[in-house]
């Protein structure tokens, strides 16, 4: 770990937030000395593991934002709960979702008052290892050593989580709440129209020539059979989620995540000033002028997509690239299009490049669960934090009520992915309710556990997205040691930081456009394109990312 450049950090950081008012003081270790009047000092918890938490009743003050879809979390079933079997009482303090991070932001730079636990905050790496290190918040890694049962289990399921949310100081001081949806962490997918496929006579793609060839077919072909030239072969929006046209097709050219932040043998770097992207913006530019690419793709909103998937009487759309059918069609809707739509496995470019980009860290949740140096009960608030990471407990925050909301599944029903199912949804998920969470407290349902839902062929959503990442992208997985983790940056750093990065991409994203349309010559002004984000300093956005990496891996 890098001493000298956190420590020099830090000091430079302190000094300017004591400016405004966050004096830091306050305990930095783990016994509690807090002064918050909503808990009970010095009250004792039980062994690790063991219920209740308190023997004498116990109340701990969280700072959470609101959630549409939780009608009270004061009168909420789960609460009543976890009250019942644990002997703590939550005092609520619940901030307006839309207005939750610039509340967060003023409580920490206050310093004063703070609850004993700041939950579902999304507490960046940054802000944890700022506020930590000035000892607003409690370092976790004794309590974790002398308490944490369900705690320790998830890090051996999880093996690269607990370096992931250590801080460079070797301190955790937020705790995640994983929700590993299997197919989220593959989200750079493309998914086409089977029904074309099977009309025209033609196989899946599996290279860029080969996709350029389907896309030609359900051009000239007339596919859907009404004979008139409607067919949009492929299509996108750069404002839908992960729907922008080169997301998927690029990495057949050269590594490139959403992101665009890479890892080569330990050096940080971009693929958009590579020679690799060039190539594959000369693709792209070949789809859009052999008007295989909706030019609308460069300009519509995600709802126009989604019409053109869902177009009344007749299907018009061959393929788009995003995580899922739902972002351009209707899930459950009348049609029942989105069942027509199939993965296209990652495509082998002309060097003989695939791969399919692959994201741990973004299901991860990380800074969900804070004690601050204000906690007159860390222990406890601990406590109460391991219990909601055990197996049941995870599925009433999340879920709901065994027996009602979601059932242990019965002995012989089949899991989406084959194996024994280990439990089953009783009802839909995603309605106003007052009997969980909906996800606003630290869960932890890893893959394993999501993919042992029993297969339920009214509802085959799950199953299929999880049998299309096995089957076509999970064996093209990107190296873990080629993902950039979540970084420990500090304020300024962030700062600098984004302002280059606006400039940057704002260049990339421009010439890319301009590329596509065939506005920009990229055989006679690459070079100075390469140039130009040399000049952008390109060199110190990297310099900067690097010095953050190897902080943390060292």
């Amino acid at each position: 770990m890098n001493k000298k450049w956190y420590t020099r950090g830090m000091l430079a950081l302190a000094a300017t937030l004591a400016l405004s008012g966050c004096t830091g003081n306050g305990n930095n270790g783990n016994g509690g000395s807090g002064n918050n009047a909503g808990g009970e000092a010095g009250v004792k918890v039980s062994a690790p593991g063991e219920l209740p938490i308190t023997e004498e009743k116990t109340t701990i003050r969280i700072m959470t934002h609101s959630n549409p879809l939780v009608e009270n979390f004061e009168t909420n079933e789960f609460t009543k709960f976890l009250e019942e079997q644990t002997n703590i009482h939550i005092e609520w303090e619940i901030i307006p979702d839309k207005s939750a991070s610039e509340k967060l932001g003023l409580v920490l730079a206050s310093g004063e008052d703070l609850p004993d636990v700041i939950m579902s905050l999304a507490m960046s790496p940054t802000q944890q290892m700022i506020y930590g290190g000035l000892g607003l918040f409690t370092p976790l890694n004794d309590l974790i050593e002398q308490y944490g049962v369900e705690t320790k289990k998830m890090f051996e399921e999880l093996p690269y989580l607990e370096d992931t949310i250590k801080a460079p100081d070797g301190n955790i001081y937020a705790m995640p709440s994983p929700n590993e949806g299997f197919h989220a962490m593959y989200m750079q997918k493309m998914w086409i129209y089977q029904p074309w496929l099977d009309e025209l006579g033609l196989a899946m793609p599996t290279t860029t020539e080969e996709f350029y060839n389907v896309l030609q077919a359900f051009k000239t072909q007339d596919p859907n059979r009404n004979g008139k030239a409607d067919e949009i072969p492929f299509s996108g929006s750069p404002t839908g989620y992960l729907t922008q046209v080169h997301n998927f097709l690029m990495n057949a050219f050269t590594y490139a995540p959403h992101s665009w932040i890479t890892v080569d043998n330990g050096k940080v770097s971009v693929p958009y000033n590579k020679p690799e992207w060039k190539e594959g913006l000369k693709y792209l530019n070949r789809l859009y002028a052999d008007k295989l690419m909706d030019p609308q793709a460069l300009m519509q909103d995600g709802n126009q997509l989604k019409q053109l998937g869902e177009n009344p009487e007749i299907p018009i759309l061959g393929a788009v690239s995003t995580l899922h059918m739902g972002e351009f069609t209707q899930f459950f809707g009348e049609s029942g299009r989105w069942l027509d739509y199939v993965a296209v496995p990652p495509l082998k470019g002309p060097a003989g490049y695939q791969v399919a980009p692959y994201d741990p860290y973004g299901v991860l949740n990380l800074g969900s669960y804070v004690i601050t140096k204000d906690a007159s009960n860390p222990e406890a608030a601990f406590r109460l934090l391991d219990y909601m990471y055990e197996y049941e407990v995870s599925k009433r925050s999340a879920t709901g009520r065994p027996g009602i909301e979601w059932d242990y599944a019965s002995e012989g029903e089949v899991a989406i992915d084959g194996g024994a199912a280990k439990w089953k949804p009783l009802k839909s998920w995603g309605n106003v309710q007052n009997v969980h969470w909906n996800l606003s407290g630290p869960v932890f349902n890893s893959a394993a556990n999501r993919m042992a839902q029993a297969d339920n062929p009214d509802n085959p959503l799950e199953k299929i997205l999880y049998a299309e990442t096995k089957e076509k992208y999970a064996p093209y997985q990107v190296p873990l040691e080629q993902i950039v983790p979540p970084l420990y940056i500090t304020d300024e750093q962030s700062a600098e930081l984004a302002d280059l990065q606006l400039v940057l991409h704002n260049r990339v994203n421009e010439t890319m456009a301009r590329a596509i349309t065939g506005d920009f010559n990229l055989d006679k002004d690459w070079d100075s394109y390469v140039k130009s984000l040399d000049d952008m300093n390109l060199a110190r956005y990297l310099e900067l990312y690097q010095t953050a990496y190897d902080a943390k891996k060292q």
